[in-house]
């Protein structure tokens, strides 16, 4: 029997997360999961274990849908229900959900296995407005319990921004490409989105609590950031200007280079701005429409990691770049 249990002094929590993603979203998903995750955690279908006791929120990702906090482990469910009744709920009341691992059951299975645990509890059970929701898994052959959360979807309520584009970078995107820039720890990071547009990414990366600045040389997208930053109680972190004149230094930047449907960037012109980028940011995110391998190559970026975010026939390249 192998038991893992929250107080136990030298021992790493587990984390297991499970996440849901679109076909096209494929690329981006696996960018943003090699970001929080680095190589040290293992991904088994739709489910990752943190191995390395590395605790995301599970509201940073758009992908995310559930977060369970291993704290007994075993490798039957009858050494389980053994454990279950010293598990301490300090008097509250509970709720067990069944999460897939790298084994399914069927619904009737999972509402058993729901109950048998439950059971085992000493405690009140709720099923509508519990104070704990507690979660059971199957990985690996081990039975997994602990506490669970699910994504409240945060990033949701910002599509229905005041000022938009058909353009702009789409929310779920936005909110990955900032959790590819800032990694795991964002924390005490400087960030920027020279090319910010109506500050679908600024608005991601704060409602995170991630510092961040943003700017845009159209005095009408300048105006329409700050509208929506302002809508959803944000501060005013957006500057009018060129940011091929900035002289600051930041941890990262993300930039979606300008384009529009009649016109894109001419070669020395968008060379001009990967240079600056080079200037200002240690990483940084680059999203374009067209692959850019050569202009990175002249503004002597080395590439990290890359992929694709595909919308019908339209396609966005994204360069992770130091």
């Amino acid at each position: 029997m192998r038991i893992q249990k929250k107080t136990d002094k030298g021992k790493q929590m587990k984390y297991m997360y499970t996440y849901a993603r679109h076909e096209d979203e494929a690329q981006l998903c696996d960018m943003e999961l090699r970001s929080l995750f680095g190589n040290n955690s293992t991904i088994s279908g739709k489910v990752i274990e943190s191995t390395e006791g590395r605790a995301i929120s599970i509201n940073r990702s758009p992908f995310f849908k559930r977060k369970l906090t291993t704290v007994l482990e075993t490798s039957s469910l009858s050494e389980l229900e053994a454990l279950l009744p010293v598990y301490d709920l300090e008097g509250d009341s509970f709720k067990v959900a069944y999460t897939d691992g790298d084994e399914s059951f069927t619904y009737e299975e999972q509402r058993q296995l729901e109950r048998t645990v439950g059971a085992s509890l000493i405690g009140q059970a709720d099923m509508r407005e519990p104070r704990r929701r507690l979660g059971l898994m199957r990985f690996q052959g081990q039975w997994l319990f602990g506490p669970c959360e699910d994504n409240e979807a945060l990033w949701l309520k910002h599509q229905r921004k005041p000022q938009n584009y058909s353009t702009a970078l789409p929310t779920r995107a936005a909110r990955a490409l900032v959790n590819i820039a800032a990694g795991p720890n964002p924390a005490g990071k400087t960030m920027i989105d020279p090319c910010c547009g109506m500050g679908t990414v600024l608005i991601e990366a704060l409602s995170m609590n991630i510092n961040i600045e943003g700017m845009d040389m159209n005095p009408l997208a300048a105006k329409g950031a700050r509208i929506n930053l302002a809508h959803y109680g944000y501060p005013n972190v957006v500057q009018l200007g060129d940011m091929r004149l900035l002289t600051g230094k930041y941890d990262t930047a993300i930039v979606d280079l300008p384009y529009n449907l009649c016109s894109v960037l001419e070669g020395d012109e968008q060379l001009e701005m990967l240079r600056a980028i080079k200037r200002i940011a240690e990483k940084a995110v680059i999203i374009t429409t067209e692959n850019i391998d050569q202009q990175l190559k002249l503004a002597h970026f080395e590439l990290k990691d890359y992929g694709e975010l595909r919308k019908a026939s339209f396609t966005r390249y994204i360069s992770v770049v130091e």
